[in-house]
């Protein structure tokens, strides 16, 4: 079994509809620039409040990713 080394990176995600949205639209657009993810962790979960009501999820995200050869 090969032994492997991670990297860390922290990003944001949001959506209007919910935290689980949030989290795939933040692994949806780090995909386009980090390859071979293979874990995230949730570190952070807040809102945005407009007119007494939640108007946008936020989380905040480690996603560990393999480092290439």
């Amino acid at each position: 079994m090969p032994h492997h080394v991670y990297k860390k990176i922290e990003i944001v995600g949001s959506s209007q509809n919910g935290f689980e949205e949030a989290v795939q639209n933040a692994l949806a657009r780090a995909k386009k620039t980090v390859r071979s993810m293979r874990w995230f962790e949730v570190t952070e979960t807040r809102g945005y409040i407009d007119d007494g009501k939640v108007a946008e999820w936020q989380v905040t995200l480690k996603i560990g990713f393999t480092l290439e050869e």
